[in-house]
């Protein structure tokens, strides 16, 4: 018999310990403390406070968006508003149709299954998930050949709250599948000031205004970079200072991680220059770039260049990638003053 003093399991682990540690310990549990991304959180209310009106379980819900934003933190707050147990797994962890059978008979009325990573599922086990969101029934095939029939089995009424930061990877079909949409957006500063101030406090250290600016302006509008490097200050307080975290020690402290004032670390860093000094300011092709960088396709596209693009330091053209004026000027690199090929400019 399935223990009913369990609240909570976790099937998969992506995270590091050190990341386990630092976003149980600052993980908001509820609307108070969650802020910024104020429209996601309003729809999100209103579809609570329906669905409970209603004694019924929430509609399945999709957020999307850059990492970092939030997106599990919110699927805990939501399942604790319902006042229902979470579940929580991810796409990669589940291999096989036995696997999504096994967590969803395990099930009970009202639970919220939480699907980190959901545009990772595979075909297989979308295809066995589609009834189950629909229908709330799971169809399983017995036997094999001329004697294989279908057992459909009912399942209690639950909700799956998935995850993901590539929606466009998402088949049509599962993409349909869910009630509720929302985007997480990069947070403005002052928001993120807030969070850290927040966190400080969790954390029992001292940290004055000014540092808690600084942190926020170079945490690129991610709260979980913001917190890594408030954790980072003030380990460096602890062993360089006395324990508070001042403005002299966080410039101490992102120097050395080398972070600078618009948050871009040696990798970004690194990835502009290659394209302006080595390769004239671009176009330049991204397999070029990788092999000059000795870094990964996947890691320029998914990790480095969103950023960048964001701030206008590179274009991407139909001919490569190309460092613009802001991408000079911030890395102090006379830009050179001559006529760009208008095809060369055009934006892919």
């Amino acid at each position: 018999m399935k223990n009913k003093t369990q609240k909570k399991i976790k099937l998969d682990e992506s995270e590091t310990p050190e990341e386990q540690m630092l976003f149980t310990s600052l993980r908001v549990s509820d609307w108070t403390g969650f802020l910024g991304q104020g429209q996601v959180k309003e729809s999100l209310k209103i579809g609570i406070a329906a669905a409970k009106k209603r004694k019924e379980a929430i509609e399945h819900i999709l957020l999307y968006g850059p990492p970092g934003l939030g997106k599990t933190t919110l699927s805990h707050i939501i399942a604790k508003e319902m006042g229902s147990n979470i579940r929580v797994t991810s796409g990669p962890a589940i291999e096989r149709a036995g696997d999504l059978a096994s967590i969803l008979t395990n099930l009970e009325n009202g639970d919220v299954l939480f699907i980190d990573e959901v545009h990772r599922l595979s075909k297989v086990v979308e295809e066995t998930l589609y009834p189950a969101m629909e229908d709330f029934a799971l169809d399983i095939v017995l036997g094999k050949g001329p004697s294989a029939r279908t057992l459909r089995l009912d399942l209690p009424r639950f909700t799956i709250i998935g995850a993901t930061t590539r929606i466009g990877l998402m088949s049509a079909p599962l993409r349909d599948r869910f009630g509720v949409v929302h985007r997480l957006n990069f947070y403005d500063p002052k928001d993120l000031e807030k969070i850290i101030e927040n966190a400080a406090k969790k954390l029992k250290v001292s940290i004055d205004k000014e540092s808690i600016k600084q942190i926020s302006k170079r945490a690129r509008g991610t709260p979980r970079i913001g917190l890594k490097l408030l954790k980072r200050a003030r380990d460096f307080a602890q062993v360089k200072g006395e324990g508070k975290i001042t403005e002299k020690l966080v410039h101490e402290a992102l120097k050395m991680l080398e972070v600078d004032s618009m948050g871009l670390d040696g990798s970004d860093r690194r990835f502009m220059k290659s394209i302006i000094e080595k390769h004239g300011g671009g176009p330049v092709g991204l397999e070029t770039i990788a092999s000059t960088i000795s870094e990964d396709i996947g890691t320029i596209e998914e990790v480095i260049e969103p950023y960048l693009l964001q701030l206008g330091f590179i274009k991407r053209t139909n001919r490569g990638r190309v460092a613009t004026k802001a991408a000079y000027e911030h890395l102090g690199i006379s830009y050179p003053h001559f006529e760009k090929d208008k095809k060369q400019q055009k934006l892919i």
